[in-house]
């Protein structure tokens, strides 16, 4: 797929210039803080706009219009969560985010972005299982497990009528196969807008077999 210069939007994504600037102010946090913390992998970096920013920005169209709170796990170096949160600023502003990282450097630079964009965010650098059911309308996480793994994220802290979305790569099909083993679920399967052997999985009714 083609590559979008840094700080330019696809036309799949309609956010206005402000949003853009921030999306960039974002990357440029990334990059300052990487070199201490490995956020992301040093190799990405020349590349980080369309295969992180862009990659995390896509899942925002999953987001049902009435969702009131989103819940990131993993959150790492904020893809997708404060990417999510740069976007829904505009797009749905009634949305309350909350990113779970347990590293605690890490936590510390999510929260660091979040005030310099000026984004609220909770951010609660936790174990993602000790916590208790945020009954929460999303949830997400980006390369942080296996599906068959991620679904118990979903079964304990989604709310009844929720929705899971786990971007995934080229193993997506295998993951739903094994994870299939032992939940069920209701799974809708969309390409990948920025790599054309991604995935992203959107589930519902996740429960255990």
């Amino acid at each position: 797929m083609n590559s979008v210069p840094r700080g330019q939007a696809p036309r799949w994504l309609d956010v206005s210039r402000e949003t853009l600037l921030r999306l960039d102010a974002f990357l440029a946090l990334v990059e300052k803080w990487n070199p201490a913390i490995n956020l992301v992998a040093k190799g990405s970096l020349p590349e980080a706009w369309n295969r992180h920013v862009l990659d995390s920005a896509q899942i925002v169209s999953l987001c049902p219009a009435d969702a009131r709170s989103w819940v990131d796990f993993g959150s790492g170096g904020g893809f997708p969560g404060l990417v999510v949160a740069c976007i829904a600023q505009e797009t749905q502003p009634g949305l309350s985010i909350t990113l779970v990282e347990a590293d605690k450097r890490k936590a510390a630079f999510l929260m660091q972005a979040a005030r310099e964009l000026k984004l609220e965010v909770a951010v609660i650098a936790e174990r993602a299982e000790t916590l208790t059911p945020f009954g929460a309308d999303v949830i997400s996480a980006r390369a942080f497990a296996r599906l068959a793994v991620v679904c118990a994220l979903a079964e304990r802290h989604l709310a009844p009528a929720g929705t899971a979305i786990f971007p995934k790569g080229a193993q997506a099909e295998s993951e739903l196969i094994d994870a299939q083993k032992v939940w069920r679920f209701d799974a809708l399967v969309t390409l990948s807008l920025t790599d054309l052997s991604g995935r992203i999985l959107s589930l519902k009714n996740v429960r255990h077999v």
